[in-house]
Parts: C-alpha cells; sequence; structure tokens
C-alpha cells in the first residue's frame, strides 16, 4: 500500500504548477508541468512567480514545512523548498496549492546540483533545517555547512545573504561554528545553543518541522545560528 501511494503521488506531482524536477544527474535541466522542459536559472521570478519579490530557499525541505511557515508569514518574499524525495515534496507542494500560496515553490533535485539551477545574486536567504548530520568523517563533504557547500552557494547568494541553520545535532553545531570561525568573509549574526530556553528573538523560529517536534519530544536542544557572506571569498 505504501508504494502504490508513494507511485500516485509521483504521478500527481507531475502535474503540480508549483513542484520542478530534475531527473539526471549529469544534466541540469528542469521540467515543470507535465514533464515539459524550462530553463529558472536566473528567471524564477519572471517565468514561476511573476514579481520581483526576494528569493529564499528552504534546503532539505522534506514535507516543506518552514517553506509553508515562513511564505504565510512573509507573503512579500518567494520561497523555494528544496529536496530529493519526490514523495516529500508532494506533501508541501499539495498544501501550498490547497492553501493558495502562490509564493511558494518547489525544486526537486540533488542538493548538490543547487547552483545549477539559480543565477548570480539571485537569491537573498537559505534555511537549512534540520539536516542530515552526516556525522562520519569520510561524509564531511556532504554536511549542508561544509566548505564544499558554502562555496557553491557563494554562487547564487547575493552579498549579505543570509544563511540560516537550525539543528538539534551539537555536532552538526559545533562543526559549524568551528568551518564559520576559518571561512573567509563570514559574519556570524546570531548564535545559540538553546533557541527555547529565552523568549524567542524570532518569530519565525517559532515554526516547528515534523522532526522539530519529534526531537523536543525526546529532550534534544534545538540550536540555531544565523550569518551571511560578507564578502567573496
Amino acid at each position: 500500500m505504501a508504494s502504490r501511494n508513494k507511485l500516485q503521488k509521483f504521478a500527481e506531482i507531475v502535474s503540480f504548477p508549483n513542484v520542478y524536477e530534475n531527473y539526471d544527474p549529469k544534466n541540469p535541466g528542469l521540467v515543470g508541468v507535465n514533464q515539459e522542459p524550462i530553463d529558472l536559472k536566473g528567471k524564477w521570478n519572471e517565468l514561476h512567480f511573476k514579481n520581483d519579490q526576494p528569493i529564499v530557499l528552504e534546503l532539505a525541505c522534506g514535507r516543506g514545512e518552514y517553506s509553508l511557515g515562513l511564505g504565510t508569514m512573509y507573503p512579500n518574499r518567494n520561497f523555494i523548498g528544496v529536496d530529493v524525495k519526490g514523495a516529500r515534496i508532494w506533501r508541501g507542494a499539495r498544501t501550498a496549492l490547497d492553501e493558495n500560496l502562490t509564493n511558494v515553490a518547489f525544486l526537486r533535485t540533488r542538493i548538490e546540483q543547487i547552483n545549477l539551477f539559480f543565477e548570480k545574486d539571485e537569491v537573498d536567504e537559505i534555511w537549512i533545517t534540520f539536516p542530515d548530520p552526516f556525522l562520519k568523517d569520510s561524509k564531511e563533504n556532504r554536511r549542508l555547512t561544509s566548505p564544499n557547500f558554502l562555496k557553491r552557494f557563494r554562487d547564487f547568494l547575493k552579498k549579505d545573504g543570509v544563511i540560516n541553520l537550525k539543528t538539534d545535532s551539537p555536532e552538526l553545531y559545533a562543526y559549524t561554528r568551528e568551518i564559520l570561525s576559518t571561512e573567509p568573509g563570514v559574519e556570524v549574526l546570531y548564535d545559540k545553543d538553546d533557541i527555547y530556553k529565552d523568549p524567542l528573538d524570532f518569530p519565525e523560529l517559532d515554526i516547528k518541522t515534523y522532526y522539530e517536534r519529534s526531537h523536543l519530544l525526546d529532550g534534544r536542544l534545538i540550536k540555531f545560528i544565523r550569518f551571511r557572506f560578507k564578502d567573496e571569498a
């Protein structure tokens, strides 16, 4: 039954006007409704959102809870949830359509390819919410705050563009702090190892994903770092 539901979601997602997919890691092309090819690099606002609002990405978005929450909270910004799992994206995209959140879209691709789909200075902000911490040293380059990914983000993030990391992983949190302390041109704007110890400093931190709720029930502390690139490395 689970496999059938997943196949149904894959079939339905092809018709969603707010989802774009990349099927071939060797080919940077995207397809939209009914698998029609579309080139959105540098044209997300022109071709999809039909406005000139700031673009915010949620990486490893899962069901898209943060994209949906931010889209509701900030109707004057555009949000794109990015994940490789089609069944998860289906849930977020379906909710966005049902709630008429026209400022929320989804991109299904490997995040290693993310810079292929956004032009220089096209993105204003990035949210990384509860990503896989990839704790093995051999997988360091897969951590979304590794120098490997920070270099990719510089390709399309505007100068002074902000990156937000929200995580329950003490290992990823410590690793990120260490990387940011040596990464050239980085300024840490906010750093807290337990965001719920005091009243929240930012309203968007009150958005809780499925995984965060689970972590809180397990008694895990939620950590948050906000930083920006001040100049080109």
